[in-house]
């Protein structure tokens, strides 16, 4: 990576880490007076939350600064879990799940395991706009992204490729690492709500095997008239209980972010106490309402469920974590 570029992505992760309020502080945030707004999963959220801002600064819509800022991510080699050097399946192949959602309309667009081609979120950008499907799957999801010219490459480095030809099989969680499923959601001036997120799902996963974050309502979902969620973690779990559809639907009926995510993070352990004691077990969620209140809800990690939130174009990102 350029020096200069990494030295920015420092900036940006240790302004943020300064600026990371107490646990019991991100149980549920003030309505932001401030837009736009937008919320990500994880440290590298507050790489997506400033791209996004820049885009919003230069008069570019939502969905674009979504897809920027989830762009930033992708394209991030130390992001072992999303797009360029993303963690390969049993195979050794990198397949990349992603998935964006407009909630003026309720189009969405979606890609499931897609190779060789780094910025998923992009092409399920184009399903949405240019086809009238909502997701496109393996080879027929790479032919589509070649036909509106995206260009093919290796996802992993040289590095990560002669690890996996000695056998070295990643953890999910390592010391350290940059891990999961990059999801957010976003309100603009007019408060305007859409979700974006994107992955490589599980390492050493089946080949073939698609996760929560293609599918709409299980990995994201919005409604223009209530608000936004996404999911992170085991897909699987995500999936079984259309979580993310669960928590805009608790938020429809009056509850605040924060709570509707507990409210369907409980709702799952209730139906699989099993995760409860199963090691490695992570899911977590965000949520954003039409008022700009967001919250978070995790269950079981090894490190705390962090993420990042910005208001405005000019305040930096702060990271908040459960």
């Amino acid at each position: 990576m350029p020096r200069a570029e990494a030295s920015r992505r420092d900036f940006l992760r240790g302004a943020a880490a300064a600026a990371m309020l107490p646990v019991a502080c991100s149980k549920k945030q003030a309505p932001a007076c401030e837009l736009p707004i937008v919320i990500a999963t994880w440290d590298h959220g507050v790489e997506l939350c400033a791209a996004a801002q820049q885009v919003f600064a230069r008069g570019g819509d939502l969905l674009d600064a979504l897809e920027k800022g989830t762009n930033v991510v992708e394209d991030d080699p130390a992001v072992h879990t999303v797009g360029l050097n993303g963690l390969p399946n049993e195979d050794g192949v990198t397949q990349l799940d992603a998935a964006i959602m407009d909630g003026r309309t309720h189009r969405a667009g979606a890609v499931a395991a897609l190779e060789r081609i780094r910025n998923p979120i992009s092409v399920a950008r184009k399903v949405m706009e240019r086809t009238e499907h909502v997701l496109l799957v393996g080879a027929g999801a790479g032919k589509f992204a070649r036909k509106m010219g995206f260009t093919e490459q290796d996802l992993m480095t040289p590095e990560v490729r002669a690890a996996w030809e000695r056998g070295e099989r990643p953890r999910f969680w390592r010391d350290g690492e940059r891990h999961d499923t990059v999801c957010c959601i976003g309100m603009d001036a007019n408060r305007n709500l859409a979700t974006a997120a994107s992955t490589s799902g599980l390492p050493n996963k089946l080949a073939g095997r698609v996760g929560d974050t293609s599918l709409i309502g299980a990995g994201s979902y919005c409604d223009n008239e209530i608000g936004g969620a996404a999911a992170t973690g085991i897909g699987e779990l995500a999936i079984c209980n259309s979580a993310s559809f669960a928590i805009v639907e608790r938020m429809r009926a009056g509850v605040d972010p924060t709570r509707a995510c507990e409210e369907i993070l409980a709702r799952i352990i209730a139906k699989r106490p099993e995760i409860t004691t199963a090691p490695g077990v992570v899911l977590a969620f965000i949520a954003m309402n039409k008022a700009g209140e967001v919250g978070a809800a995790a269950h079981q990690l090894p490190h705390s469920f962090q993420y990042a939130v910005s208001r405005g174009v000019t305040a930096p990102p702060l990271l908040y974590a459960v």
